[in-house]
């Protein structure tokens, strides 16, 4: 009898967070669920903050993920911009880790290569082919960060079992030990 695995990927963002989650039995993966949380509509990052806390919480009570994927935040030249995103994808992990759940970064170039075998690849072309990947007749939302919160999760199965280079972290602990800089 084959067990099922649920992966929850999540492409944090402070104006909108994707996030999909795939179920995977054996070598057949299924899209359970793809959306985004909108939250532009939010006063300030604080606010911001609470909101994908709790929404992570709630996908994970929901759906009871396995492991966790999210994307890492790209190195682009606005500080402020990187430190806010950090924060989010900070605030996830932390969601993740309250209810021990695994959870593993993945940097965008390595997402899109796992899923277009191109590192350079437009969220255009992932959605395209988690469509195609996915057996989806059409692509179920209009926004690629919910497409991308997707992506970090079909990367996430695709890199299950191998080695993977990028961190992984088992609950606070193991964080604290790969991450000895940020505990101040």
């Amino acid at each position: 009898m084959q067990t099922e695995k649920i992966i929850l990927g999540i492409d944090p963002g402070t104006t909108i967070m994707g996030f999909g989650i795939i179920s995977v039995k054996g070598s057949k993966m299924e899209m359970i669920s793809i959306h985004e949380l909108i939250l532009k509509k939010y006063p300030n990052h604080e606010t911001k903050l609470k909101y994908i806390f709790e929404k992570t919480l709630a996908l994970i009570d929901e759906f009871h993920p396995d492991e966790v994927a999210l994307e890492a935040p790209f190195f682009g030249k606005n500080v402020q911009s990187m430190l806010k995103l950090g924060r989010a994808q900070g605030v996830a992990m932390a969601a993740s880790l309250h209810r021990n759940i695994p959870i593993t970064e993945y940097s965008p170039k390595k997402v899109k290569m796992a899923i277009t075998g191109n590192g350079n690849a437009s969220k255009e072309q992932v959605a395209g082919m988690l469509q195609n990947l996915l057996s989806l007749k059409e692509f179920p939302t209009k926004y690629l960060d919910a497409s991308d919160g997707l992506a970090v999760a079909v990367c996430h199965h695709f890199n299950s079992g191998s080695a993977i280079t990028e961190k992984n972290y088992t609950g606070w602990a193991s964080f604290l030990k790969q991450n000895p800089e940020r505990l101040k």
